[in-house]
């Protein structure tokens, strides 16, 4: 960690101002967040950020080969399989968690998700983080890779949207407005202009989809997903108005497919450095297949 930061940020703490952050974040948009906000970020030095951005991109660059292909093949479980699959995920996420290996911090995989992840709710923390603590550096940033807030921005954008205008885009979530994540639906919806549409309030046509807009009916032509598969299979008691196993005229952003071939099913399979050991159940049975390694 970054050790003059750090000392620097706690001098200058004081609960004022953690209620400066709390307000912030609670208050900017429609629905605040319904979970628990740190005190303090925490301050990476350039070589561990160097580490954790190698790291990430090996392990992508192992989900991208032939090898794994063949091993995600079977990973949608039957009768799950959505059709029109994109060529690759839209959204890859890596989460690492930072352990001790002599007198050493590194970062180790804990989960890989080809699933979105808070991407409106993670500029509305930096700013309320600027915000109410002066003392972080404005040139600090919750990005990786160098990317500054208008270029992160610039990409959520092109790649939700698309070709489409903000009204012919959904984030689709089973009751979002109950979700613990919605304040990161309420954050994309005034950065990109995406409302958040329950699963439940969605029409459907021949292969078209319809939701309901100021009073006015509008086609969905991008679906920003944000529906668990898990979720929606406890919930036998939703009446949908469409099957995701349909043949429709949406675009997937991102395919409910990568969800299982990505986030469900490799970690077993990826060997790095970077990678912790991993186990399927004692019970469970796959096809003899040899580990995704360096």
């Amino acid at each position: 960690m970054h050790p003059e930061l750090r000392a620097r940020f706690n001098s200058d703490f004081s609960p004022e101002k953690y209620a400066g952050l709390l307000r912030c974040v609670n208050e900017t948009e429609k629905w605040p967040a319904d979970f628990r906000i740190s005190e303090t970020p925490i301050f990476l030095t350039r070589e561990f950020c160097d580490e954790v951005v190698g790291a990430a991109n090996e392990i992508v660059a192992k989900t991208r080969t032939a090898e794994f292909a063949r091993h995600a093949a079977t990973a949608i479980p039957s009768g799950l399989e959505v059709p029109n699959e994109t060529a690759h995920p839209n959204f890859l996420v890596v989460d690492f968690g930072i352990c001790t290996v002599g007198n050493r911090l590194v970062p180790r995989l804990i989960e890989l998700q080809a699933f979105p992840s808070l991407f409106g709710f993670q500029l509305l923390l930096l700013g309320c983080m600027r915000k109410a603590f002066p003392a972080i550096p404005r040139d600090w940033t919750s990005s990786f890779g160098g990317i500054d807030d208008d270029d992160y921005l610039k990409l959520l954008r092109r790649t939700m949207l698309g070709d489409s205008r903000p009204e012919n885009v959904v984030l689709l979530e089973i009751d979002p407005a109950k979700q613990k994540t919605r304040v990161d639906f309420a954050c994309t919806e005034s950065l990109l202009g995406i409302p958040p549409v329950s699963l439940t309030d969605i029409t459907k046509r021949g292969r078209q989809l319809f939701y309901q807009r100021a009073g006015r009916e509008v086609r969905i032509e991008r679906i920003y997903n944000r529906v668990i598969f898990d979720e929606l299979l406890r919930r036998p008691d939703l009446k949908l108005p469409f099957s995701f196993q349909e043949e429709l005229e949406v675009v997937w952003v991102g395919h409910p497919n990568w969800y299982f071939r990505i986030s469900k099913h490799s970690l077993p399979f990826l060997k790095s450095a970077h990678t912790a050991r991993a186990f399927l159940p004692t019970n469970f049975r796959l096809p003899n297949r040899p580990a995704i390694s360096s």
